[in-house]
């Protein structure tokens, strides 16, 4: 039966080679039967810009063009590590680049895809911290700076993150509940995708006084993660690193 695959919080890195390898031989099997690909956010641990043509930006760009070409259209959601995708990178993968949030025709069901970071209203720090990189004018302000420069102020940032969520409740970096029923009932939906928080699992709720579904897809570190849809469901599965 055909399927559409979501992934999301990749984080590739080239300090981490086993996950791209995965992730390429992901793209070269399972996603050439599907649907559709949809990766919601953080395929990259950092991307400074278009113009950052490392040898695994590269390889990975050409391991999404040979999924598209094959027949398989593959949409990426911005995340909060690589929001500087932009058209040349959209050109070069050949994938078409989605709106935070998007709303999708799944077999017939409307389904909402996210990132999931908007829905983190509890941690206001970091609510503040993603209205400022996803500000126009600063993005044109760093993206005017020399590539070395955007490195540097990348792995800044990612240590600043780091220390940050160390010493912050798990509860505050997770979804709020009240949140993401405002966020479904506005968009007239009962099915909720989203990344961000590493938690998969299949939530169900009830939204305008009918049975929903919350899914959270996993990360890309210990192993692979996937959900697979078709017209009769989604079931969250592992890919062995």
């Amino acid at each position: 039966m055909p399927d559409t695959l979501f992934i999301s919080d990749l984080h590739l890195d080239p300090e981490r080679p086993a996950v791209t390898e995965l992730f390429l031989e992901f793209l070269s099997t399972r996603a050439c039967s599907a649907d559709a690909i949809y990766i919601l956010g953080d395929l990259f641990e950092a991307w400074v810009g278009d113009d950052d043509t490392s040898p695994m930006n590269q390889v990975v760009c050409g391991g999404l063009k040979k999924c598209v070409t094959s027949g398989t259209p593959v949409f990426i959601m911005h995340g909060n590590r690589d929001f500087l995708l932009g058209a040349q990178f959209a050109a070069a993968s050949g994938c078409t680049l989605l709106d935070d949030p998007a709303l999708i025709d799944l077999y017939g069901t409307p389904t909402l895809l996210m990132h999931g970071d908007l829905l983190c209203t509890d941690d206001s720090e970091y609510m503040a911290f993603r209205a400022m990189v996803r500000d126009t004018k600063w993005q044109q302000g760093l993206l005017s700076k020399s590539l070395e420069e955007r490195q540097l102020i990348a792995r800044e940032m990612r240590n600043r993150s780091r220390e940050q969520t160390g010493g912050k409740p798990e509860s505050i970096m997770d979804v709020n509940s009240d949140a993401v029923v405002k966020t479904m009932t506005d968009h007239e939906v009962q099915r909720l995708i989203h990344g961000h928080t590493h938690r998969p699992a299949i939530h169900d709720l009830v939204v305008s006084g009918a049975p929903a579904q919350r899914i959270v897809l996993g990360d890309w570190y210990e192993q692979g993660s996937l959900l697979a849809c078709t017209a009769d469901g989604c079931k969250l599965e592992v890919l062995d690193l």
